[in-house]
């Protein structure tokens, strides 16, 4: 019996088609000028826990294009929920392994708000989790 919220036994071709459309809603958030909410939607679900690297690689790339969207990062905090906190941190350590300088200056510029306003403790929890990785 599967855990509900595990999805090794899952079709990898079934999360692949689900990136896909939240990839599709994220474009048409982007096209509204709606980058908080096309984080939102990015953050969403995208703990999966497979070990699959091309899930995660085409997850990644759907965060990245929300992450690389956002000009205000102290207006994204105002709206971004708590509960995203963690997992964005996750994704800003993957964008600063990528070495790519825009995506690294983005990075860091979030991580910089993000661990002033949920904390060392947010930094904490996104190395521990050694279950959920991205």
């Amino acid at each position: 019996m599967a855990t509900v919220g595990f999805l090794e036994d899952e079709n990898l071709e079934a999360i692949i088609s689900r990136i896909e459309q939240k990839s599709r809603k994220i474009e048409s958030l982007l096209k509204q000028s709606k980058p908080v909410e096309a984080l939102k939607t990015a953050l969403e679900g995208s703990l999966l826990k497979t070990k699959d690297e091309r899930c995660k690689s085409a997850n990644w790339i759907v965060v990245h294009r929300a992450i690389m969207a956002i000009k205000d990062v102290d207006a994204m905090f105002s709206s971004l929920d708590p509960e995203y906190y963690d997992i964005l941190m996750k994704y800003l350590y993957r964008g600063l392994a990528t070495g790519d300088r825009p995506t690294c200056d983005q990075c860091l510029k979030i991580h910089e708000k993000l661990t002033e306003k949920a904390g060392l403790g947010c930094i904490l929890r996104s190395l521990a989790d050694t279950i959920n990785t991205v």
